[in-house]
């Protein structure tokens, strides 16, 4: 069974697979990127059994007519957050003025290409516009690969401080949050599945979607850095 699903969820939903694949009775094929990358790939004619993504993706899915009417579900919620290396100098970010200080002088950092589509990419590219210090900033930004992950930046030496979504800086060993960002700054991302309208296992496919809503599935979702109260 395929599944398309963004990285936004992976570290929890890698953990939940062999619960997972026990449960739908299935071998699943998961295919992670950015949720814009898979929208873009399922609009290029691919087909997934279940799509995970963020609501924005999956309401263009299901616009679209590639989502089965009625199975769209909302999974949980994630704040943008800061990162530094582990044993690195945890930067102030308490208020907007100290987040400003702190990106203006660090050395290096890492946020999503905002081209490659992924929410947090787009949000803090905009924040640093609306807070005047994108120039500079951005002149000592390096983006991780398409569809990969701004910490691994921190361990390779390439950035101070990465900027992603909560959960997918927790999926990186030898990193540690920072926060997310203060006050009215603070954005979440709620992010959905549904099942594809040319699925052949849509007993299997719902299966999924329910057991990711059970309790034992929404603690690790939980310590992932996933707030399902927050969908």
């Amino acid at each position: 069974m395929k599944v398309y699903c963004t990285i936004g969820v992976q570290a929890g939903v890698e953990e939940l697979l062999p619960q997972l694949e026990k449960a739908c009775g299935r071998t699943l094929d998961f295919t992670w990127a950015t949720a814009p990358m898979l929208v873009r790939r399922l609009q290029a004619g691919e087909r997934a059994d279940v799509m995970i993504l963020n609501r924005a993706g999956l309401e263009s899915m299901t616009k679209e007519g590639r989502v089965v009417a009625g199975s769209q579900t909302k999974l949980a919620g994630s704040p943008v957050a800061l990162a530094v290396k582990a044993g690195a100098r945890k930067p102030d970010i308490s208020t907007v003025e100290a987040l400003k200080s702190t990106l203006l002088e660090a050395k290096s950092i890492s946020y999503t290409d905002p081209a490659a589509g992924g929410a947090s990419g787009i949000y803090f590219a905009q924040m640093l516009e609306k807070l005047g210090i994108a120039h500079e900033v951005n002149a000592k930004n390096t983006y991780p690969p398409a569809g990969g992950f701004s910490g691994n930046l921190l361990l390779t030496g390439q950035a101070e401080i990465a900027i992603q979504q909560k959960p997918e800086l927790l999926h990186i060993q030898g990193i540690e949050l920072i926060g997310q960002l203060p006050g009215d700054l603070n954005m979440v991302t709620v992010f959905c599945a549904g099942i594809g309208i040319e699925s052949t296992e849509a007993a299997a496919a719902k299966t999924l979607i329910d057991f990711l809503q059970a309790p034992a599935a929404v603690a690790v979702l939980r310590k992932k850095g996933l707030d399902p109260d927050a969908a």
